[in-house]
């Protein structure tokens, strides 16, 4: 079944936008996995995309958000925490 939906039902009709959210925590009670919301999810996609050095503005587009300075306000610890590294690559780059 092609579908340009993320979600459907047995005959590919688009489920109800809360379903997923409410499906969640009987998922993860079942997988026996801390507790996690569907958004903690996207939370967790844009954070590893962000360490992965995926630029900020693809993040942006991925998460759907309207401006990239969205995505840093949100995200801005992830990237402040890895600044040390920053510099470490950099000064490897040029030999110290």
């Amino acid at each position: 079944m092609e579908t340009d939906y993320v979600f459907v039902n047995e005959i590919g009709e688009p489920v109800h936008a809360d379903t997923p959210s409410h499906v969640m925590p009987k998922l993860v009670r079942r997988a026996g996995v801390p507790p996690a919301r569907l958004h903690d999810l996207r939370h967790m996609h844009a954070t590893t995309l962000l360490l992965a050095g995926v630029p900020v503005h693809v993040v942006s587009d991925r998460l759907g958000h309207a401006d990239p300075a969205i995505t840093l306000r949100v995200y801005a610890h992830v990237i402040r925490d890895h600044t040390a590294e920053v510099g470490e690559l950099f000064a490897a780059a040029v030999g110290d």
